[in-house]
């Protein structure tokens, strides 16, 4: 493991392994750091968030609560990731986006601009959520779908088929309630 720069490791967190934290970066609580991760910028890790394999979290990102970001998913910018949340493989969570509760963000999916995913909703594939979107409940979007602007999911299976959902508020691709 390598502490650079500024960068902290307190409480009982735990960094191993060839994993780097850089810059004015900060690993508390029981967060844990391993394999070849790093973790740089101003970004945070704590609580009991892992940051694993080749997952990378920079800027001023903050994983916190039982997060897990690994595989080589990236977390940047001012992006939050909490609660059960996961990012995984080559996932992207970046800009203003949040992901928590137990979501999970997995596969080339990509969250960004001001975006949240929370409750027990997935994005994967090559899926993207991005604008002022709001994906939550147990809905899954997937595939090629994009979810932007104004809209706001609250469930179903979304594959890319319907085009891009820039509006409006929808239980599902063929029930929309506002």
């Amino acid at each position: 493991a390598v502490v650079r720069g500024n960068a902290q490791v307190d409480g009982d967190a735990w960094v191993s392994g060839n994993a780097q934290v850089d810059g004015d970066a900060w690993v508390f609580g029981n967060a844990k750091m391993f394999d070849n991760a790093e973790v740089s910028g101003n970004a945070v890790v704590s609580s009991n968030a892992i940051v694993k394999d080749k997952a990378q979290v920079s800027g001023n990102a903050q994983v916190s609560g039982n997060a897990i970001v690994k595989d080589k998913a990236q977390v940047s910018g001012n992006a939050q990731v909490s609660g059960n949340a996961e990012v995984s493989e080559y996932a992207k969570v970046y800009g203003n986006a949040v992901v928590r509760g137990n979501a999970w963000v997995s596969g080339n999916a990509q969250v960004y601009d001001n975006a949240q995913v929370y409750g027990d909703a997935h994005v994967l594939d090559n899926a993207r959520v991005e604008g002022k979107a709001e994906v939550s409940g147990k809905a899954r979007v997937e595939g090629k779908a994009v979810i932007g602007g104004t809209a706001v999911i609250l469930g179903g299976k979304w594959n890319g088929s319907e085009g891009p959902i820039m509006e409006g508020t929808w239980k599902s691709p063929t029930e929309r309630i506002r």
